[in-house]
């Protein structure tokens, strides 16, 4: 079926928003990147502070050489999906359990608000203690951060239900599973997408704060180290790293959102 002339000029419309929106992006990143290595050489802001791109290129080059830079980011990147798969696996079973579970839903409640907004970093020395300093300590900060963020975030989205679909299937005697299977998953379908996004960031947070604590390798193990020799130009190329690897699994999660979306 032929696109008609009006469709054509949409497309070519949305195309040439999108390429707008990158080219902006690339020039922002840019000129960011030129002004801070200008500022770097004229001194108007301290190198050995601030650092520079290109001592930051030195130090992945160095750091490539001697530190096996590819080590610590795939077990960074390691820890961070088995926190992520651990969290959104358990939170949506968990979520289940407490859509339903009413009663069992208001006794938690306030527990998993107060577990939400405690600082995980506080709870650093006992998780050490419980499960050693390695990586399951690691990983089990991750996933006290991701953990109670996917439950409420999933339990919210099946709360959000239409009513009116939830009565005529129970008019029709369809039973819990059934009313969960057929009208609440697929009703909470881009919650559960979008709580996705949300667990990989907040898995990456929880492995940084985790290596932090307790690390022999990984990118937060390199930060830390290059605090405690003072190379600020290690510190700021983990950093640097880190955001890449950021936007890297996000636009992981966002491919796998118009993948999913398209096929439902």
């Amino acid at each position: 079926m032929s696109m008609s002339k009006e469709q054509k000029e949409y497309l070519h419309k949305r195309k040439r928003n999108k390429l707008f929106i990158l080219i902006v992006q690339i020039v922002i990143v840019a000129f960011f990147l030129l002004s801070w290595q200008l500022l770097s050489d004229k001194k108007i802001i301290n190198p050995f502070i601030f650092s520079s791109p290109k001592k930051i290129i030195e130090t992945f080059v160095s750091l490539y050489q001697n530190y096996h830079i590819f080590s610590h980011i795939f077990t960074t990147l390691y820890e961070t999906l088995i926190a992520f798969f651990l969290g959104i696996t358990l939170g949506f079973l968990i979520a289940i359990i407490l859509y339903q579970c009413k009663t069992l839903a208001k006794i938690v409640d306030p527990f998993l608000t107060m577990l939400n907004s405690l600082p995980k970093v506080a709870l650093g020395p006992i998780i050490i203690i419980w499960t050693g300093a390695n990586v399951k300590s690691i990983i089990t900060m991750a996933l006290l951060i991701n953990l109670i963020i996917s439950i409420i975030t999933i339990y919210n989205g099946f709360l959000n239900t239409d009513v009116y679909k939830i009565k005529l299937l129970k008019s029709f005697k369809a039973s819990k599973l059934q009313i969960l299977k057929e009208v609440v998953i697929p009703a909470s379908y881009r919650t559960i997408i979008s709580s996705l996004k949300i667990n990989i960031s907040m898995s990456l947070i929880g492995v940084i704060t985790g290596e932090f604590l307790v690390s022999k390798k990984g990118i937060g193990y390199l930060i830390i180290y290059g605090t405690q020799v003072f190379n600020l130009n290690i510190v700021m190329s983990g950093i640097l790293i880190l955001i890449f690897i950021s936007f890297i699994l996000y636009e992981i999660m966002n491919l796998l959102e118009k993948r999913l979306v398209k096929e439902k």
